[in-house]
């Protein structure tokens, strides 16, 4: 009966750890609409950098639409759970003060013209981001999720 017991005891405890080890790591599954809105805006946005060599004025409105697009995403990401490191990601690619893409746009609006040395470097930062988003996206595993914090961390 003892033996019993404890044979229950130690059955309990694995459980117990089994289940809080796997809450702590949780991740967001796999979700195609992120996927698909990451892709597309990684499209619209590699085109629009594109255009900085002409002045900001020109496309102040195709600027805004892509913002209000993101903005939209990233409410979605939000609120969507166990899922802070992609919602991570989108505010670090959308802070004016951080060299990402809203900080893009803003020296875009402040030069007016930007040279394309700088549109293709940025470009490559921006657009680099974005697949690892998307990466880590599609596939959720150790290496994307790595990749991705690494970049945060270094953003941060």
């Amino acid at each position: 009966m003892k033996y019993l017991k404890l044979k229950h005891i130690v059955f309990l405890i694995a459980i117990t750890f089994a289940i809080s080890s796997c809450t702590s790591t949780r991740t967001a599954l796999f979700d195609p609409y992120s996927y698909q809105k990451a892709t597309e805006l990684k499209v619209e946005t590699s085109k629009l950098m594109a255009k900085a060599i002409t002045p900001y004025v020109t496309h102040k409105e195709e600027v805004e639409t892509l913002q209000l697009n993101i903005e939209k995403l990233v409410e979605y990401e939000k609120n969507k759970p166990n899922n802070d490191i992609s919602f991570e990601m989108w505010k670090i690619l959308t802070n004016k003060e951080k060299n990402l893409l809203s900080g893009f746009f803003k020296r875009w609006e402040t030069k007016v013209i930007l040279s394309t040395v700088f549109i293709e470097e940025s470009k490559k930062q921006v657009l680099d981001a974005l697949d690892l988003l998307i990466q880590y996206e599609i596939k959720k595993d150790k290496e994307a999720k790595d990749a991705l914090l690494d970049l945060i961390n270094s953003n941060t």
